[in-house]
């Protein structure tokens, strides 16, 4: 199973990928069964156009995640998911948080206030969050703040990016208080009409996600930081995703914002280089002072 789910991390193209790559073996097995369980389910959702046929596969996933909690599951990805949750002490609610995030996509497309995209936010992103934390490792209860805040940050920024793609499916996640107040409509949205007031609105939901990625970052204490070495490289990759919209001036609807794999592999080594000199033994960084002579 370890294999299997390395290789759904790893071909799926996503930035978790990066983020994870080194850690611990034992960590990034573990990290590699939870994001299998979180990209399947996201899957059953996506995948196909009948809505009725997916409610019904995500209950039967529901059903099959309670019989393998129970050890009575004859699905291997399952087994694996709650062996690991066993060992790493991570509560089985956050994999049912994220699967009833995954049915509100399929019973709601629109969202009246940030209070309800923010639960659903919670549900889909900051829950695989929670999961994470407990595979880390931790010393303060505030990384658990730093969780949820950095989830919600990650997942406002994949809303504003991915706009226009949503749009396509007949899904709205930008606020409709939040249209109203800037005077953009569905109408607007729905024929990815870039004007001044689209600005304005993209700038507002920029600042909030900017302030879920500053509350992550000063929920994080010092002594922290080296459990969380990977989440930090997540933090920064998605970061950088959203100045590059910024610098777009939010046209989202010009084509995809990303930014490339070899950035992606630079922010994920200079973390790795920053926390290794930090963490060294003196006399290994010594060593490496006189070899750069």
């Amino acid at each position: 199973m370890s294999a299997t789910a390395a290789a759904i991390t790893k071909n799926s193209n996503t930035n978790f990928y990066y983020s994870f790559s080194l850690l611990p073996k034992h960590k990034r097995e573990a990290i590699n069964t939870v994001y299998a369980f979180c990209r399947y389910t996201d899957d059953i959702v996506d995948e196909g156009t009948d809505d009725r046929s997916k409610a019904i596969h995500l209950k039967r996933w529901r059903q099959e995640l309670g019989k393998a909690i129970a050890r009575q599951s004859s699905y291997p990805m399952l087994n694996q998911l709650t062996a690991t949750a066993r060992r790493f002490n991570i509560p089985v609610e956050h994999f049912y948080e994220l699967i009833r995030g995954m049915e509100l996509d399929l019973s709601k497309n629109r969202y009246e206030t940030f209070e309800d995209l923010r639960e659903y936010c919670y549900l889909v992103a900051s829950s695989v969050g929670l999961m994470c934390r407990q595979i880390f490792g931790y010393k303060n209860e505030s990384t658990r703040e730093y969780a949820v805040n950095l989830g919600i940050a990650l997942q406002l920024t994949n809303i504003i990016r991915d706009v226009k793609d949503d749009a396509k499916k007949g899904r709205i996640y930008i606020p409709r208080e939040d249209m109203k107040r800037f005077g953009y409509t569905e109408e607007d949205l729905l024929n990815f009409r870039y004007t001044p007031e689209f600005v304005n609105l993209m700038r507002f939901q920029f600042e909030r996600a900017c302030s879920y990625f500053d509350a992550a970052h000063n929920a994080l204490r010092d002594e922290d930081k080296r459990f969380f070495f990977a989440a930090r490289v997540m933090w920064s990759i998605y970061a950088h995703v959203l100045r590059r919209i910024e610098r777009r001036n939010f046209n989202v609807f010009a084509g995809r914002i990303s930014i490339s794999t070899l950035l992606k592999l630079l922010i994920t080594f200079r973390y790795w280089l920053s926390h290794h000199l930090k963490y060294a033994n003196p006399w290994a960084l010594r060593f490496l002072v006189l070899f750069s002579w």
